[in-house]
């Protein structure tokens, strides 16, 4: 995978704005087909610096509504480019967007594990300021020495990330642990 330039900028508060700009636009468009939508990836967390593209997860019941999600977003202007290789998430690409920031539209089933994975994450970074410093300092470090090359830079943060669903998962088992206790 290859991308012209990776830029990665401070936190901008516009980026919540821009947001539901877009989350208005589908809304609109899908209506109760879409369970929630969700602002997720480094834009959705406060004070994170990140590449100025929204991340979002359109959450639908489950695949029995997939289909007329489908034909909703193309009436708006999205077509379905498939999972790409990440199963429980659905990509959708657009070309005449230009009142929206750039963005990457998922559609998710409520029982996906990649949309768990993304609200995981996006909510442990959210009450984790520490973490927050640290991702920043680590993804504007990564734009610098991979400008050029999105697979280093991915490369680059895997390990926080990992270390995050690590925590996450840590977190969990202590808390299951404690409930069996009761």
């Amino acid at each position: 995978m290859s991308t012209k330039h990776i830029v990665v900028l401070p936190y901008d508060k516009n980026w919540k704005l821009c947001f539901l700009q877009i989350k208005n636009e589908l809304q609109n468009a899908l209506g109760n087909l879409a369970m929630r939508i969700e602002h997720v990836g480094s834009t959705s967390v406060q004070g994170l610096s990140a590449k100025p593209i929204i991340d979002i997860d359109v959450v639908i019941k489950d695949y029995s509504v997939f289909e007329d999600v489908v034909s909703a977003l193309a009436t708006i202007g999205y077509r379905y480019e498939g999972n790409l290789g990440i199963e429980g998430r659905e990509a959708f690409k657009y070309d005449d967007k230009a009142h929206l920031l750039k963005h990457h539209l998922y559609v998710c089933p409520q029982d996906s594990a990649e949309l768990k994975r993304h609200i995981a994450f996006r909510d442990y970074l959210r009450s984790n300021p520490d973490a927050v410093r640290e991702y920043s300092r680590i993804k504007e470090e990564g734009a610098k020495l991979f400008p050029y090359d999105i697979d280093k830079y991915i490369e680059y943060k895997t390990p926080f990330i990992e270390s995050v669903y690590t925590e996450i998962f840590t977190e969990k088992i202590i808390e299951t642990e404690r409930l069996f206790l009761l």
